[in-house]
C-alpha cells in the first residue's frame, strides 16, 4: 500500500468519526429541544390519575380515553374540520393571486409595478395588530362577523405580500430565454407563462402552499376576534377554550393538542423536499 492511499484511508477514517459526532450532537440536540413536545404526547396517552400523580415520562400503559373525550363529547373534530376548510381555501387563494402578481412584478418592469413593489414592502413593516380594529369594523360592515369568510379573507389579504414577494424572486431566477424560444414558436405570453413558466416553477409554488397552510392554521389572534360560535370556530381559538373550560384535565388538553399539530407535521413530512428546493432556488438569480 502506497503512502498516498494510506493517508487518504486514514484521513477518510477521520472524516467518519468527525461525522458520527456531528451526527451524535445534532440528535441530542433535538432531543433536548423537543423535549416538551415529547412530553405532551406522552401525557396524552395517561389516564388522568396517573398524569396528577405520576411523574415518569413514559405512562404506565397505553390510554386512547383521552383522544376518545376530546373527539367524541366536545366540539374539537368541528373545530379540526373548519381550520382544514380555512386553510385549504386561503392557500388555493394565495396561490393564484400571488402567482399572477409575481409573475407580473418579475416580467414587466414601469412606475406602476415599481409601486407596487414599494408598497408591499411598506405594508410588511406595520405590525399585524394595528390592524384588528379597522378589520373588525370592515367583517361587521360586511356582515362577515362569527363566519369562515371572515377569517378567509383576512388570512389570504395577510399571507399575499410575503407570497407574493417569494415567487417573484423566484421568477426572477427563471430565464426569460425560455419564454422568448416558446413565443418563437406560437406560443402567447399567456402561454409561455402557463406551459413553461408555471411548470418550472412549482417548487416556489410549493412554498407558498406550504407557509400559507401552516400560517392559516395556526393563526389565532383574528380567529379569536371574529369567530365566536362553537360552529365556526377554527382549531386554535376551539383549544384556548378547551383550556379555559377543562383547565385541570391535562390529559385531555394534551390530547388536544397532539391532534392539533398532526396535520401540520404530516403536510412538512411529505412538502419537505418541495420547501428546501424552493427556497433555495428563488434565491438566487439564474
Amino acid at each position: 500500500m502506497s503512502k498516498a492511499t494510506a493517508y487518504y484511508e486514514k484521513k477518510s477514517k477521520r472524516e467518519r468519526r468527525a461525522n458520527l459526532a456531528t451526527y451524535i450532537v445534532l440528535i441530542f440536540m433535538v432531543l433536548i429541544i423537543n423535549i416538551p413536545f415529547l412530553q405532551m404526547i406522552m401525557t396524552s396517552f395517561k389516564t388522568r390519575a396517573e398524569a396528577m400523580s405520576s411523574t415518569n415520562f413514559f405512562p404506565s400503559r397505553l390510554s386512547f380515553e383521552n383522544f376518545e373525550m376530546v373527539l367524541m363529547r366536545t366540539n374539537f373534530s368541528t373545530n379540526i374540520i373548519n381550520s382544514f376548510i380555512v386553510s385549504i381555501v386561503v392557500t388555493v387563494a394565495c396561490i393564484m393571486f400571488s402567482v399572477m402578481a409575481g409573475y407580473a412584478i418579475s416580467r414587466f418592469k414601469g412606475r406602476v409595478f415599481n409601486a407596487y413593489t414599494t408598497f408591499m414592502l411598506v405594508l410588511q413593516l406595520f405590525p399585524g395588530v394595528l390592524m384588528l380594529i379597522p378589520l373588525f369594523v370592515i367583517m361587521r360592515n360586511l356582515n362577515l362577523i362569527d363566519k369562515l369568510p371572515s377569517v378567509m379573507l383576512a388570512y389570504t389579504a395577510t399571507n399575499l405580500p410575503f407570497s407574493i414577494w417569494l415567487l417573484k424572486g423566484f421568477f426572477n431566477s427563471i430565464p426569460f430565454d425560455i419564454e422568448q424560444a416558446g413565443m418563437i414558436d406560437g406560443c402567447s405570453q399567456f402561454g409561455t407563462f402557463w406551459r413553461l413558466v408555471l411548470p418550472i416553477s412549482m417548487p416556489g409554488v410549493s412554498t407558498v402552499a406550504i407557509f400559507t397552510f401552516i400560517n392559516a392554521w395556526c393563526e389565532f389572534t383574528v380567529a379569536s376576534i371574529l369567530l365566536r360560535s362553537d360552529g365556526v370556530m377554527t382549531i386554535t381559538v376551539g383549544l384556548q377554550k378547551f383550556v379555559q373550560q377543562y383547565t385541570q384535565d391535562w390529559p385531555a388538553l394534551m390530547a388536544a393538542s397532539t391532534l392539533s399539530s398532526l396535520p401540520t407535521l404530516i403536510f412538512l413530512m411529505i412538502a419537505q423536499k418541495y420547501l428546501v428546493q424552493g427556497m433555495g432556488a428563488g434565491s438566487v438569480k439564474g
